[in-house]
């Protein structure tokens, strides 16, 4: 064989070893709001029919626990029926993967445009009430996409734009050599809805505190001598539970959500509920009272003379600072077999969970939890609470340069009530004020109030609007009605309320800033400008008068918030 023979063999094996390499791209896509800073980059690389789709950049060097690297596979098919696989991967090797169905297929052609210098045909759909506007281009001569639902499309998706504002828009073509096979490596196989819910649980930090707990009445109960940890401990006569619980910091950017689940198991009433956290960081807390006796609690007298413990912040003593204020519907689950309604079933339990994320910093280290369901009723209710953390960002990272405010003021829900703790009736002949300090350099400074009034009969302060005044120094500074009007959207949460002559439920009616199976939602009093330095606060309600051996009161609550730089 010649020279020259040998030359034109070995460059046509070359030449066929070259031609069947298959095409190899970087594509890099960056995500953003229009007119927005940039918020997300997306790296799709491409060997021959196969994608491979996932976040760009390195990882976070300090992660949030419950992170996964997350992947999308697509093979292409030139027949149609393309495959997608998704996958997460786990520090700890655990991987699953999942089968999405294929990409949507009932565009609508707009014509064509030129984007980011590539000839383009527009296509438009709507999912779920969004607009998707998709320009795609074939002159690349292979297919790409950076999400897994427009994989169907006849190239590569240059850019699409989501109700006119949030684009996503490639930035980047880079032609590559020795992509790695791209083959999806593969995992427990699981549906994509348990998938999606996977990588999400993961990343929630949960923490249970109460779980199926009984609040009951029992006079027989002895008073506790200790809180050890991680144990449900029963007070004031078993109305009022207390676990000890030691809880890790968390990075600011987490929201924390309460969680509580009730149902009765025996009393029949719509009853004042309270999740709280019993600070113990000063001389006197009210742990001591669950000890020993209602009394070593600093208390205040009114003008008639009845004392009042425990309500009020001092030198010594903060007063528990309430999570959630919930109320108990009339009898869900246990009473549900005594009555029945033509139009609806009765519910099996009420659910409460309300975004407690401003009082995060009480939630760190030796953190004693309670519950109070104000009951004398020997069956009581059934109770259990949850604590999620959620992330908004994903690193373990810390601010260390802000010092966050959550100073308990007051607190005039009787959580031990049935250990001979007074109602809030105060506002009959008072005001209720306490002193606080704002410190330097205070920003958004708050207070967290939360307020229901209290009288279960026609002209009590339950069923009677009254309006709450805040006044600090001595100046009217902030004044609203709390008022619920709702009420009779939870009648079926309500088996045991009384029904009237007139066609309505007791549960129906509009009540003071409560209904029976809700939560009370806190309102937030912006305090921001406050000078630095002492000030003091008053509460004013215009309680109603007694009648009979009936009274009304009110429970309020309130917590000073904010930050300020260190």
């Amino acid at each position: 064989m010649t020279i020259l023979m040998k030359k034109i063999i070995l460059t046509l094996c070359i030449f066929l070893t070259v031609s069947l390499v298959p095409a190899q791209h970087r594509l890099l896509y960056q995500s953003f709001t229009d007119g927005g800073r940039d918020t997300t980059l997306t790296e799709v690389l491409q060997l021959g029919n196969r994608i491979l789709i996932h976040a760009a950049g390195a990882p976070p060097a300090n992660p949030i626990p419950g992170m996964a690297e997350s992947s999308t596979y697509i093979i292409y098919h030139d027949n149609g029926g393309d495959s997608i696989i998704a996958q997460l991967r786990y520090p700890d090797h655990t991987y699953y993967a999942a089968y999405p169905m294929d990409g949507h297929s009932n565009y609508t052609s707009e014509g064509k445009e030129k984007v980011n210098g590539y000839n383009c045909e527009k296509y438009s759909i709507v999912l779920f009430s969004n607009k998707i506007e998709l320009w795609v281009t074939e002159d690349l001569k292979f297919r790409a996409t950076p999400a897994s639902s427009f994989s169907d499309l006849p190239g590569v998706l240059v850019q699409y734009r989501r109700n006119g504002s949030a684009i996503t828009r490639l930035q980047s073509v880079k032609k590559m050599k020795n992509i790695a096979p791209l083959e999806g490596r593969q995992g427990e196989s699981v549906t994509t809805r348990q998938l999606n819910q996977i990588e999400k649980e993961r990343k929630i930090i949960t923490r249970p505190i109460f779980e199926d707990a009984q609040i009951c009445f029992n006079p027989k109960l002895p008073k506790p001598t200790a809180f050890p940890y991680d144990s449900v401990i029963r007070c004031a006569n078993g109305t009022l539970i207390v676990k000890r619980v030691k809880m890790d910091r968390l990075p600011e950017h987490y929201k924390v959500f309460a969680e509580v689940t009730e149902y009765s198991n025996g009393d029949a009433y719509d009853r004042t509920g309270s999740i709280f956290i019993i600070p113990a960081r000063k001389a006197i807390s009210m742990l001591q009272a669950l000890r020993d006796s209602v009394e070593v609690l600093p208390y205040f007298s009114d003008k008639q003379g009845s004392a009042y413990q425990g309500m009020v912040r001092t030198a010594s003593y903060d007063p528990p600072v309430e999570l959630i204020r919930f109320f108990t519907p009339f009898g869900v689950r246990h009473y549900n077999q005594y009555r029945s309604l033509d139009d609806r079933e009765w519910a099996n339990e009420v659910r409460y969970k309300q975004d407690v994320s401003d009082l995060l910093p009480l939630m760190d280290g030796d953190v004693y939890i309670g519950a109070f369901i104000g009951n004398y009723d020997g069956g009581g209710h059934k109770l259990s609470l949850t604590l999620k953390a959620y992330p908004e960002g994903d690193t373990w990272e810390f601010d260390d340069k802000t010092g966050y405010i959550v100073e308990p003021l007051f607190n005039t829900c009787n959580v031990m009530e049935m250990a001979g703790q007074n109602y809030g009736r105060l506002f009959g002949t008072d005001s209720l004020t306490v002193t606080f300090t704002v410190p330097e350099n205070a920003e958004h400074l708050e207070l967290r109030f939360i307020t229901t009034g209290h009288g279960g009969w026609d002209t009590g302060d339950e069923f009677v609007p009254k309006e709450n005044t805040i006044l600090i120094d001595g100046k009217r500074y902030y004044s609203f009605t709390p008022w619920r009007e709702d009420c009779g959207t939870y009648r079926a949460s309500n088996p045991a309320s009384g029904n009237f002559w007139n066609g309505m439920s007791s549960s129906d009616y509009s009540r003071s800033g409560w209904c029976p199976g809700t939560a009370t939602q806190p309102v937030h009093v912006n305090l921001t400008g406050l000078k630095p330095g002492p000030h003091t606060l008053t509460v004013a309600i215009p309680q109603g008068e007694p009648e009979g051996g009936s009274f009304s009161a009110w429970n309020v609550s309130g917590v000073l918030i904010g930050h300020y730089s260190k």
